[in-house]
């Protein structure tokens, strides 16, 4: 089909070009308009006007996370062995949901590999791959609740949670929303996710972990579930996963990490004394999508004891019933889906192009990235460093020079100024982005409007380091 090989075309120049062009551009009104409000037309397109249409129409608007200067959020660029195979998978188009085919085969693969490299212990089995870390953590929430349930005597996929004493799941401020909605989706309610106080490097504070539990339960509750961050994403920070498992280990209440962003920090050497007894959690959500590039969506939810998301999940209709699928079943026994995309093909052909070192390569890269960042904020007068760097990740702000650096740090500041600095901060990002020279980000961090700057592009450099200080003081003296 020379369809295709256009489409390879297009590909390839978007690839190639992407250094040079602006990081992201706003969507000019008439092209949202072509966007927004087409009909669908009443006879089929020919594919020649469809990979026009997406070449004038789509194609100039991306988000910008290929771009080296892209330090949004947490969206790395795409591994490029991710893209070559994606085509492939979507030509095969399987469910992935169990089978005799390549793709759960080779999904069993990539699992491991993913938790070898966090290392995580790998049982046979236990773990599958997710459309993200939302999705995983759903999972991983859901067998905590089964595990539960069962250790108090009682069935939860049978009689629900009605007239039982509420489950409790405890996680910090800086722990990420999709632990709320989890929470909320299985029936938790939000009042019982407890917000533990973080420390001044915005870590789980363990003591007052252990005072609200024991509380919890002189209350009458259910403590299930403490979930610790292996890698916020407003600063990078790691709780103490070691101190959190012994927590968890004497009331006997499951540990869960979130891990989606930053698990693989782990490879970075100065980094990994941080996660030490990550190694001991019933289970680890974390996102092959992000630090690793895979194209989107993949993430993966790994399970110390992988018969626990079998017992929340599990319901195999007699139209499904499979006598050559061995132990370990479908893997659509394990999560809520049933048809589940060949995800397997674009991780494996991303971990295997990096191999092992490379992956070690790319964190060590994207985290020194962060920490250099850091010292160039800490040596200028016009910004301050909010956290400490352990990741790949520098929350910041900026602090114009009329404010000052010392005024800044005094108790003596007036709210109205405070107030100011804060809506800088808060405005810098846009005007930032709107430049086209730089991308980054904002959040709330400590109470302050923050900027962050997270690395994950393993073509950035220092100079593009410099380039984005300068492209945040150049937008805030036009605010």
């Amino acid at each position: 089909m020379d369809e295709l090989r256009t489409v390879a075309d297009l590909v390839a120049d978007h690839l190639d070009g992407i250094a040079g062009r602006p990081v992201w551009r706003p969507v000019p009104d008439e092209e949202r308009a072509w966007l927004t409000g087409q009909e669908l037309p009443e006879t089929g397109r020919p594919l020649d006007e469809l990979l026009a249409d997406t070449r004038e129409h789509i194609l100039p608007y991306p988000m910008g996370n290929g771009h080296p200067r892209f330090f949004g959020w947490v969206n790395p660029p795409p591994n490029r062995a991710g893209v070559l195979v994606e085509p492939l998978a979507a030509a095969f188009n399987p469910s992935c949901a169990g089978g005799d085919h390549a793709g759960p085969h080779l999904e069993r693969t990539v699992v491991r590999w993913l938790a070898e490299l966090a290392g995580f212990p790998h049982t046979p089995g236990g773990g599958l791959l997710t459309s993200g870390a939302s999705m995983a953590t759903v999972i991983c929430l859901a067998a905590a609740r089964q595990r539960a349930a069962v250790a108090d005597g009682w069935d939860v996929r049978r009689d629900g949670l009605s007239g039982r004493a509420p489950m409790v799941l405890y996680v910090t401020g800086e722990g990420h929303s999709c632990l709320h909605k989890a929470a909320e989706l299985l029936g938790l309610g939000a009042r019982h996710v407890r917000t533990v106080p973080a420390d001044e490097a915005y870590r789980m504070d363990v003591a007052a972990l252990r005072r609200m539990i024991a509380e919890d339960l002189d209350a009458g509750l259910r403590p299930f579930c403490v979930a610790g961050s292996a890698g916020t994403v407003n600063s990078g920070a790691v709780d103490p996963l070691d101190q959190i498992a012994d927590v968890a280990a004497s009331y006997g209440i499951w540990f869960h990490v979130d891990g989606a962003y930053g698990a693989l920090g782990v490879l970075a050497g100065e980094a990994a004394p941080h996660y030490r007894g990550l190694d001991r959690a019933d289970s680890l959500a974390l996102d092959p999508h992000k630090w690793l590039g895979v194209p989107v969506g993949c993430g993966c939810a790994l399970l110390r004891d992988p018969g626990a998301a079998r017992a929340a999940f599990s319901l195999v209709p007699s139209y499904l019933v499979d006598d050559n699928a061995g132990d370990l079943g479908w893997f659509a026994e394990y999560g809520p889906e049933q048809t589940r995309p060949f995800r397997a093909l674009k991780t494996w052909a991303t971990l295997s192009h990096l191999g092992r070192r490379g992956v070690k390569d790319l964190v060590e890269h994207t985290s020194g990235l962060a920490r250099t960042l850091a010292a160039m904020v800490e040596e200028a007068p016009d910004f301050e460093l909010l956290a400490p760097v352990t990741t790949s990740i520098t929350a910041f702000r900026h602090i114009p020079h009329t404010e000052g650096r010392t005024e800044e740090r005094t108790e003596e500041r007036t709210e109205e100024r405070t107030e100011g600095l804060d809506a800088l901060n808060r405005a810098i990002p846009y005007a930032v982005q709107a430049r086209g020279n730089a991308f980054i980000t904002g959040t709330r961090l400590g109470g302050r409007d923050a900027l962050r700057a997270c690395f994950l592009h393993p073509d950035t450099t220092e100079a593009d380091l410099a380039v984005l200080l300068e492209e945040i003081r150049l937008a805030a003296k036009d605010l």
